[in-house]
């Protein structure tokens, strides 16, 4: 179809004729944009429809990724890329007189995800096509994704993201495979001869309804599948010749309620409606997903005793462990098999990545919300946790502290990590340190339980989005130096070191950064009005804003040197330009508190003479993939500084390092293994280590008032905060001050400041000595390919999928 550009044209150009009645005079970007998607799409057809045969025919074992996020960024770069026909497409549609860049520019960023966890969902499902690998993606086809953030006045305004406004040329509507979710109502058991068998009746019913999206491997014929399940009303049974006016308001009543479903990612859960809500979406996109992998599963085998040798199902994080207690509900309710053997086949069929160590984020859901919403399924959960508590009562007879602890229901909860571990035959953290942590601290009962579950699979990004695509020119420039092998084996990129002195080599290194600085220099300026320096250092800070991410190290540091600017105009330091990006979740106030006061600071700054355009700070509204891919190939300098044993692995990180920034950052997540891989000369490391911080929580030594009144630094910019911020209002953040002084500084931000400052100091030094900086630019590329995704897949693969690759002819 596309073996050369007059094929290629002639059937743009048909396509958009047949699709839209237009001839290509008179369409518009947006118009060009659908039909060269369709028109891809179509392409890919006849792969993807033989990659699923292969795949049953075979009877290829396959797995499932569940996962409430996939942010996928968009699609039709990539997927031109994953083709290799970008080249070919962008000539044939230049001598029609159309830029492809202008048509990619339509495509909106997929709502469907908002931090590293999505990320890097995406990033997975990428790999596992390239590596020829039977894996797919389920999770929830959001309507308006997590939010648009706007900022006015310096504040986050979240507005709805209709991503779908123009539809989405990727997806594929399957109604004949929807499927009956449902919630509520009452279980009844009925005993046929000593057999009993329960009854849920009484039920409010769902609609699931599968979207497809294809997963286009790079440069192979496999097309694996993202099903994206949309929540709508089962109303098939309804008589609208008899509804009363009453009735016909519930019937809307009950439409609005299903479609809010799968309307929003994260509602918000700080009051009752938001966690039923939530609730409720994490039970429909694993109940829809196991109920369709089922019935596919059926057509080719006829018993489901040998499900888990044919079948993977992986949890990313606690979000879908609710398919444990759904898939002994399908094997013994639908299916009709005893406890014994349907507990074997569930455990030994789903596997469970952990991806952090907080609390909050390990999901405890109160019995009062559970069990009205899902009566049957908490039966089951009920009974994991009898048995459970009674295998632990034979192994520790009575520590019942230790049972207490560790039972999955307990203190009126459900505890669903508690549920993840016990139901699954895998638990992995995604970094060593992160892993270490689970199996020392946070998961130690458990782990001397299950020894054999637990196993590290540090994280990983697919280079061909974040180098290839988002880089070109740097990718070019590889090339050249080491030919294209790297691209499909991107542990190749080692060979890179062969050039650290290699001044001319280096000298092209530079040229490119500028040039991709220079880039993001225009848009800031077409963005903010704010004209930034591309001479200067690119601090950049872009992630989901957390207290533990810690912003607000960065930006004392911003008003410490601030202060020392205005104090003295003539201080030898380097420009620096700080770049910040982050969306914060809607009902955490503090984070947003943290968003208006760099916005606060950057008004103030950047109107300031006095320090001579040293000093600019730039907040980028509305975070997403596509605004990351601008803003990493122009970062100088990484800011990974969570605070040590929090950040289970992070993967900006690793983006960063891949496009040649340098780090600073504390041995936390990833940065450990980073660390190990780059040395202190091409790293800056600060602060406390992860034992240091788990030390401080159990001896309680830590004073953050100490360092309030031995640091005039932080007590300068502290008291600001309580005052009239820079004029925006008194007392506007007083909030933050007193998270870092009446709660005594729970992520040790003032403990880590004076080393903070000294790393900045040191980047201040480097940067100097341009030589050196391109040095060490280069060996983090060089070093970056063993957190390329395809790493962390074909372990995970190996290890605990048991997949093999299946090549697509």
């Amino acid at each position: 179809m596309f073996s050369s550009k007059e094929s290629f044209k002639r059937a743009f150009i048909d396509k958009l004729e047949s699709m839209l009645g237009k001839p290509v005079e008179e369409a518009s970007d947006i118009d060009k944009y659908k039909a060269l998607g369709a028109m891809i799409r179509e392409y890919i057809n006849k792969n993807w429809i033989a990659t699923n045969t292969r795949y049953v025919e075979n009877q290829e074992k396959q797995m499932y990724y569940f996962s409430m996020e996939f942010l996928l960024g968009k699609l039709l770069e990539s997927n031109l890329i994953n083709l290799g026909v970008r080249d070919l497409c962008e000539e044939s549609l230049c001598e029609l007189g159309i830029e492809l860049s202008r048509l990619e520019a339509q495509e909106p960023d997929a709502g469907l995800g908002n931090g590293g966890l999505g990320r890097l969902a995406a990033c997975f499902l990428d790999s596992l096509a390239s590596l020829s690998l039977p894996g797919h993606g389920c999770g929830i086809r959001y309507k308006y994704g997590l939010f648009e953030q706007k900022i006015v006045d310096g504040y986050q305004v979240e507005l709805p993201e209709y991503w779908l406004k123009e539809g989405n040329v990727w997806e594929i509507r399957r109604s004949d495979l929807a499927v009956e979710v449902r919630f509520g109502g009452e279980v009844r058991f009925e005993d046929h001869g000593g057999h009993w068998t329960f009854v849920h009746e009484k039920y409010e019913s769902v609609l699931a309804v599968p979207y497809d999206v294809p997963v286009i491997g790079y440069r192979n014929k496999t097309v694996n599948t993202l099903r994206l399940w949309s929540a709508e009303p089962n109303i098939r049974d309804f008589d609208f010749q008899t509804l009363n006016s009453r009735d016909y308001h519930k019937v809307l009543d009950y439409k609005r309620s299903v479609e809010s479903i799968s309307e929003f990612l994260y509602p918000d859960d700080s009051f009752y409606e938001g966690k039923v809500l939530r609730l409720k979406q994490q039970y429909f996109f694993v109940s829809a997903g196991l109920q369709s992998i089922v019935r596919s599963y059926k057509k080719t085998q006829q018993s489901l005793r040998n499900f888990h040798h044919k079948v993977a199902i992986h949890i990313n994080d606690t979000h879908p462990v609710l398919a444990i207690p759904e898939l002994m509900r399908i094997l013994m309710d639908e299916e009709g098999m005893g406890w014994e053997e349907a507990w074997h086949i569930t455990v030994n069929t789903i596997s469970y990545t952990n991806h952090t160590t907080l609390s909050e984020a390990l999901e405890k859901w109160s019995i009062d919300i559970f069990q009205p919403l899902f009566p049957r399924i908490y039966m089951i959960v009920h009974e994991i946790n009898e048995r459970f508590c009674h295998a632990l009562w034979e192994k520790y007879p009575g520590d019942w502290k230790r049972i207490h602890q560790m039972a999955i229901v307990a203190d009126g909860q459900v505890k669903m990590a508690h549920l993840a571990v016990v139901g699954s035959h895998s638990v992995n953290g995604v970094a060593k340190i992160h892993t270490d942590i689970l199996k020392q601290r946070e998961m130690k009962h458990f782990y001397e339980v299950y020894p054999y579950k637990f196993n590290n699979k540090t994280n990983g990004i697919t280079h061909r989005r974040w180098l290839i695509k988002a880089n070109p020119a740097l990718a070019g420039l590889i090339t050249e130096a080491i030919g294209d092998k790297w691209v499909t084996d991107p542990s190749r990129l080692i060979e890179l070191r062969g050039f650290a002195d290699d001044a001319a080599f280096k000298q092209q290194l530079y040229a490119i950064k500028q040039q991709n600085k220079a880039r993001l220099a225009d848009l800031v300026r077409e963005k903010t009005g704010t004209e930034i320096d591309p001479q200067s250092i690119f601090d950049v800070q872009v992630k989901r804003l957390h207290a533990y991410k810690r912003q607000i190290l960065n930006v004392i540091h911003i008003m410490d040197l601030y202060d020392r600017l205005r104090a003295n105009p003539d201080l030898a330091v380097m420009p620096r330009t700080f770049i910040f990006g982050a969306k914060a979740a809607p009902g955490y106030q503090l984070a947003k508190s943290v968003i208006k006061l760099i916005n606060t600071l950057a008004d103030v700054i950047n109107r300031d003479p006095v320090i001579q355009n040293k000093l600019k700070v730039v907040f980028l509204e509305n975070y997403r993939v596509s605004l990351a891919e601008k803003i990493i190939p122009a970062a100088d300098v990484s800011e990974q500084i969570s605070t040590a044993s929090k950040e289970a692995s992070g993967t900006g990180n690793m983006k960063f390092m891949m496009n040649g920034a340098v780090t600073i950052g504390t041995l936390d997540g990833a940065n450990v293994e980073m660390h190990e891989e780059v040395g202190d000369d091409n790293m800056f490391l600060f602060g406390l280590t992860a034992d240091e911080v788990i030390a401080y929580y159990t001896n309680g030594k830590y004073r953050a008032k100490d360092i309030y009144h031995r640091d005039i630094r932080i007590r300068g910019a502290l008291q600001k905060f309580t005052g009239d911020f820079f004029g925006a209002g008194y007392g506007l953040f007083n909030d933050i001050y007193y998270s870092l002084l009446s709660t005594n500084d729970e992520f040790f931000v003032l403990k880590d400041f004076a080393s903070y400052v000294q790393a900045q100091q040191r980047i201040d030094a480097a940067f100097r000595d341009r030589e050196c900086w391109s040095k060490m630019s280069l060996i983090n590329i060089a070093q970056s390919g063993v957190f390329s995704s395809d790493r962390t897949i074909a372990e995970y693969a190996d290890d605990i999928w048991e997949l093999d690759p299946v090549k697509i002819e």
